[in-house]
């Protein structure tokens, strides 16, 4: 009787206990990255602020070195019949002309070869009027450092005109439908991470497609800027004759039948 009285509260334990315990709550799976596809129809569908570049705001000045802007919540223009995410910027009006205006594109996504694409600017020239002085589809070509900061696509624009006065960056029509020759190899370096490089270990070239939004960097040309849009790589090499052709071209009076 006893041994049956300790079974019955054993049980009666048990089954207070497992009654209490909570099972785990099963999370949904976390949503996967903006596609350009997403990126496209998200531009198409918001409702345009503005129409001119005279609408638009020319509160900020044109930071004195490259500033990262990203592009993709805020006001969307409808400039020459194309809806694009913005920049406006007041010019300096102390500096000596000829100066240049520095710009970097980072790669939205995961995967460089796979869903990857970035914000190709274009950048427009105003005079105090808010007329166009000059508009440039900014050419990008690509610059690996050694992290994230000093890594992407990269261009610039030169202003030489006295009567510019403020600067607007979007992305034109033709820019959004084109993209960027992209190289990579084992001495390049993945975006997965803003302080410590990734090797990659793949080669080969893509074509990274152009969107509508993405991390930008806009500003004056330092020389950081200055020497990545020097060194950058902007298209495939042409395919040469070799280094013995080379060699026999500029150095014509060595006797080459030995080699």
């Amino acid at each position: 009787m006893r041994f049956k009285l300790l079974l019955l509260i054993s049980l009666t334990v048990l089954l207070g206990a497992c009654h209490s315990v909570k099972l785990p709550t099963i999370l949904p799976d976390s949503p996967p990255p903006k596609t350009l596809a997403d990126a496209k129809k998200q531009l198409q569908q918001a409702t345009p602020c503005c129409t001119s570049f005279a609408d638009f705001s020319y509160q900020t000045p044109l930071p004195w070195r490259p500033q990262q802007f990203t592009l993709g919540s805020g006001p969307v223009a409808a400039i020459n019949g194309v809806h694009s995410y913005f920049l406006s910027f007041v010019l300096p009006n102390d500096v000596k002309l000829p100066y240049k205006i520095g710009v970097k594109s980072e790669i939205n996504g995961r995967s460089v070869m796979r869903s990857s694409y970035l914000f190709a600017p274009t950048v427009v020239v105003l005079d105090d009027a808010f007329q166009p002085i000059d508009s440039q589809d900014v050419k990008l070509c690509e610059y690996m450092g050694w992290t994230n900061s000093d890594s992407g696509a990269f261009g610039s624009v030169q202003v030489s005109d006295k009567r510019a006065r403020y600067v607007v960056v979007y992305s034109s029509s033709k820019q959004q439908s084109s993209n960027t020759y992209w190289e990579q190899s084992a001495s390049t370096f993945s975006t997965a991470s803003s302080t410590t490089p990734t090797a990659v270990s793949t080669g080969g070239s893509y074509k990274i497609a152009h969107g509508p939004d993405g991390v930008v960097w806009v500003g004056m040309m330092d020389r950081k800027y200055d020497e990545a849009v020097s060194k950058a790589v902007c298209g495939k090499p042409p395919q040469g004759d070799g280094v013995l052709h080379s060699l026999r071209t500029d150095l014509p009076r060595i006797t080459w039948s030995s080699l």
